[in-house]
């Protein structure tokens, strides 16, 4: 099921198409995140030489009073954005495999396709390669063109509309986090929420920002298919 807020706009009025990586071009039940939390504490521990338990803390800490674990890394210790990223995405992608129905519905989906993520390029490239979607997509616009600021700080995506000649009126942002999709709604982009019942996708469901709510994107991507053409 899937239901919208607001009709959303003829597809000729939607030129760019913005999708968040991580549990909105895959299923938020792979649960990927537990494995990166874990390698976080892990960096943060063997980094520090503290116990796992000292290094969750410090982890909690971060992304509380910083937005994320490695911007405090970051502000705070100078630690190499990198080697962090590196680590912390060294993670088991075997629970996600081609999604030929989604990619069967971004290949005949008028209009321009970006990646955005708080995420680093090459665990988006990676994801991609799994999920068999990576052909579809101008560019990938990670963490670090994001100056390490991260959604959903609004400066990303002023940086990532200047950047990609993006009109925010023409364009939709695709996410499994309400709070993210507030900036978009802002700048005046269509913004459609991938449905999710973890914790961090329930709050802000109903929110006014979101114009969409859909429980299965490669369908509901689908009803687009060849208008406009």
């Amino acid at each position: 099921m899937s239901e919208s807020t607001s009709p959303i706009r003829a597809s000729t009025d939607i030129d760019v198409w913005v999708f968040d990586l991580d549990n909105t071009l895959y299923s938020a039940e792979a649960d990927l995140f537990p494995q990166v939390r874990r390698r976080m504490g892990e960096f943060i521990s063997q980094t520090f030489s503290m116990t796992l338990e000292q290094a969750r803390a410090l982890q909690r800490k971060y992304f509380i009073e910083h937005g994320t674990t490695l911007r405090g890394l970051m502000t705070v210790d100078g630690i190499d954005p990198t080697d962090y990223l590196d680590y912390v995405h060294d993670i088991d992608l075997d629970v996600i495999g081609p999604d030929q129905a989604l990619s069967k519905a971004l290949g005949e989906l008028p209009g321009r396709k970006l990646i955005f993520t708080n995420a680093s390029t090459a665990h988006a490239e990676r994801v991609m390669d799994r999920l068999g979607i990576a052909e579809h997509f101008e560019a990938i616009f990670d963490v670090e063109a994001a100056g390490y600021i991260p959604k959903p700080k609004i400066g990303p995506y002023n940086v990532l509309l200047e950047r990609f000649g993006v009109t925010p009126s023409h364009a939709a942002m695709v996410e499994d986090m309400p709070q993210n999709l507030e900036p978009a709604h802002a700048l005046g982009m269509t913004t459609v929420l991938v449905e999710t019942e973890h914790d961090w996708g329930v709050d802000g469901r109903s929110a006014p920002h979101i114009h969409h709510v859909v429980d299965d994107l490669a369908p509901w991507l689908a009803q687009f298919s060849g208008r406009g053409d």
